[in-house]
């Protein structure tokens, strides 16, 4: 049953043979014999039309990272998108509803103002990171200065009072902002080893100096803040140009502000040369309380399995620092694409088709792992669930999740999509549970089988992936089209199944020391909280 990296491509099992064997298939279907050219289910044949023809991925992606905006868990934005995406569903004629499934501490962003104003006059790129504290719409001007070397955490202590009434840095500097790829590309191999060499040096010593304070990383905020400082400056440098990490405050009281990597770089390097740098600082955040946080859940009706169902599963939330665009607005699209071109081609599926859009995927998979703990009934009948959630590209990858007879009913599904989707995906079958990394973990937790479907890269981790680069014009459009293709043909397969699926679960090896693993259970989601 198990076979690895096996391309889906135009002979369905027969090509993945030709793969197996290590031959390549790249074959133009339009100089094949008639009767070895893929013949599509009509079923297919319409639901590829609609996707190609009728297709509101532009415009849901409008409304949705422009319009909408980057949505928080706790934040207003977050509310409005839960309510775009109900109102997108009803007039498509598919009914949905917003499921609360807990509280979050509430928030919303205001503007950030950043200026160094001595030595010299600058305009800052930055920005407060999520649930900041705010200046209350003051402008707050203070010195600035760098977390020192220190000995011990005796000595570490001995130096915070000189931390009131300033900004504190608390982030490694950065000896360049050019990523890698662009040192080999133009750097000779002596500037290479040399900048490895003390990017090295200053990030042990970087680690030498958190360690001696006595305290994890993510506490000396708010040790800082307790001892007087007005604000708290960072850097997350993703690796790629122009990209930082943006993520939560660690602080209650101060500001926490992140500062792109070279403004960062120049404040460091003059205070560390002793020009005591100044900066005026002004936000206008406002904390809200708690707040409630939803689920979006659709549903096709089924017409003979009414009680039966498969899922469309995306996250709806997202990080502050871009729009959320890749992570995950285009997963959030696509699959929203995907029940409004079956609820035109299958109107009266099998099967019911639910579609989820999961809140606080960020803070540990909440809404979907709620989801699954207050449906039983539903998981106990789910014939499978279909994620999407690592970026824009077309999808390349799928494993089976660990399901012994996922090989058979997802080759069956696979082989009705039309071969120019297949054609560069590759399969592992059965495959691993694996981490839990997106929501199709809290079904495959609960037993379910539940399907990731991967996606290019385009630079997802360094470029995008919760940075303030994740925004509409990383979108690529052809692909997620692709997408929709793809899963709205397995989604229609999957419901118009004789029956459920075999949800067998393979015996997973040993682990490192010998020890039978566990196939993972399902964990409590957060249902109340701060991001942190």
């Amino acid at each position: 049953m198990k076979f690895k990296n096996r391309a889906i491509t135009y002979f369905g099992r027969l090509a993945m043979l030709f793969v197996a064997t290590g031959y390549a298939v790249h074959l133009n279907a339009q100089r094949l014999p008639a009767s070895q050219v893929q013949k599509l289910d009509p079923v297919v044949e319409k639901i590829v039309k609609e996707a190609k023809d009728n297709s509101e991925l532009e415009q849901l992606a409008f409304e949705l990272l422009d319009v909408v905006g980057p949505r928080l868990v706790g934040t207003p934005q977050m509310t409005h998108a839960n309510e775009w995406a109900l109102k997108t569903f009803q007039r498509w004629g598919i009914p949905a509803k917003n499921q609360q499934f807990g509280e979050w501490h509430g928030w919303e962003r205001g503007i950030s103002h950043i200026d160094m104003t001595h030595p010299r006059q600058k305009t800052l790129a930055g920005t407060q990171l999520a649930w900041s504290p705010t200046t209350k719409g003051k402008a707050i001007e203070a010195e600035v200065i760098a977390l020192p070397a220190f000995r011990d955490s005796i000595a570490f202590r001995a130096w915070l009072p000189k931390v009131k009434g300033k900004y504190v840095m608390v982030s490694m500097p950065q000896p360049s902002g050019r990523p890698d790829w662009n040192w080999k590309e133009y750097g000779t191999p002596e500037s290479i080893a040399k900048m490895n060499k003390q990017r090295d040096s200053i990030g042990a010593s970087w680690n030498n100096r958190i360690k001696a304070t006595g305290l994890a990383p993510n506490s000396i905020p708010s040790v800082l803040e307790d001892a007087g400082a007005v604000g708290i400056l960072s850097s997350y440098w993703s690796g790629e140009f122009g990209a930082n990490k943006i993520f939560g405050a660690r602080t209650h009281k101060a500001p926490s502000l992140d500062i792109s990597l070279e403004d960062y770089g120049i404040l460091y390097r003059l205070a560390e040369k002793g020009y005591a740098p100044r900066i005026k600082v002004e936000t206008s955040s406002k904390h809200l309380g708690n707040v409630p946080s939803f689920n979006t859940i659709a549903e096709i009706k089924g017409s003979e399995f009414p009680d039966e169902y498969v899922i469309l599963s995306a996250h709806l939330d997202s990080w502050e620092g871009g729009s959320g665009a890749t992570d995950n607005g285009t997963g959030t699209i696509a699959m929203m694409e995907v029940a409004r071109v079956l609820k035109q081609v299958l109107p009266n599926p099998k099967r019911t088709i639910l579609i989820g859009l999961w809140g606080s995927e960020e803070q540990g998979l909440n809404g979907s792992r709620s989801f699954v703990l207050d449906n039983p009934e539903v998981i106990e009948k789910t014939q499978a669930v279909f994620n999407l959630d690592n970026g824009t590209g077309r999808v390349a990858n799928i494993n089976g999740s660990g399901f012994v007879h996922s090989y058979d009913f997802m080759g069956r599904w696979l082989e009705a999509v039309p071969n120019e989707i297949t054609k560069d995906i590759k399969t592992q079958f059965p495959g691993s549970p694996g981490g839990g990394g997106s929501d199709h973990a809290s079904f495959v937790a609960a037993g379910v089988p539940g399907f990731m479907l991967s996606s290019l890269s385009w630079g997802y981790f360094s470029n995008t992936w919760h940075t303030n680069l994740d925004t509409y014009d990383k979108l690529v459009f052809d692909d997620l089209l692709s997408n929709v293709i793809l899963t709205a043909v397995l989604t229609y397969k999957a419901s118009e199944e004789p029956k459920l699926v075999d949800r067998e679960q393979r015996v997973l090896p040993k682990d490192a020391n010998g020890r039978d693993a566990v196939w993972p259970a399902i964990r409590q989601p957060r249902r109340s909280g701060v991001g942190y």
